[in-house]
């Protein structure tokens, strides 16, 4: 389905961009993945796609919220596949706190790299997908943007904000046959989330479980050819949300 197509998946080298990333692949698609700081865990990534579904794989050091990188590793990307079809804006951090004693500095780092993270990559290669005449956009966004979190204020912020940011890029891009949406994760089952089995919150989900990685990469993967779906956000939480 996406054989020939190049993804570039942020955040891909654990959690849910690491299942994004190979899914995509075992559906055909060459990968860009890109990781913050482990090394080892991106060209891991990278190896397991190549060895086990024979697509080209590579992964990129990146600081995802640094325009001037993001622009330079996007540069390496068009060297390395030539043009992009698919973007999925997974990379995310969060820095919890009570609003009242949140620091300037965690709220503009969440900020910096959840939101303005996803506008630095689409200002970078969307043009790649405009001069190909086809494209999709994909950002993970988070029912804590459309419902909030307390202590969560700057991450909930920031994943509102992706949502904004979705439905302006599938109104600017869409006369260009690129398509931007969503995909809203609840409470799925990560290194982020392992302290959070017992969270009254869980008792909240209609279907009273925590959803795993491949729930969110199996929503990636509906959207990424959907070719008549833009600006939708699509919830991946077990009912929480609704």
């Amino acid at each position: 389905m996406l054989r020939g197509k190049t993804a570039v998946v942020t955040g891909g080298s654990r959690g849910i961009g690491e299942s994004i990333v190979l899914k995509l692949a075992s559906m055909g698609a060459d990968v860009a993945i890109i990781y913050g700081s482990n090394t080892a865990l991106g060209e891991d990534v990278a190896r397991r796609c190549r060895e086990k579904y024979g697509v080209k794989a590579v992964s990129y050091r990146c600081d995802v919220a640094d325009f001037e990188t993001v622009r330079q590793t996007c540069g390496k990307i068009k060297e390395d596949f030539g043009g992009v079809y698919l973007l999925v804006n997974n990379a995310g951090i969060t820095k919890d706190g009570l609003v009242a004693t949140m620091s300037e500095k965690d709220f503009d780092k969440v900020l910096d790299t959840n939101l303005k993270g996803a506008f630095n990559m689409i200002r970078h290669l969307s043009p790649l997908m405009i001069r190909g005449r086809e494209g999709s956009i994909i950002n993970v966004t988070s029912v804590s943007g459309i419902m909030g979190n307390a202590g969560q204020a700057n991450y909930s912020a920031s994943k509102a904000g992706l949502i904004g940011l979705t439905k302006s890029v599938a109104r600017d891009l869409a006369p260009r046959g690129i398509r931007c949406n969503a995909v809203a994760p609840g409470f799925i089952s990560t290194d982020m989330t392992a302290n959070q089995t017992e969270n009254n919150l869980l008792k909240l989900i209609p279907l009273g479980k925590m959803g795993e990685r491949e729930d969110v990469a199996q929503a990636v993967a509906y959207l990424a050819p959907a070719k008549y779906v833009t600006g939708e956000v699509l919830r991946v939480d077990g009912g929480i949300a609704m």
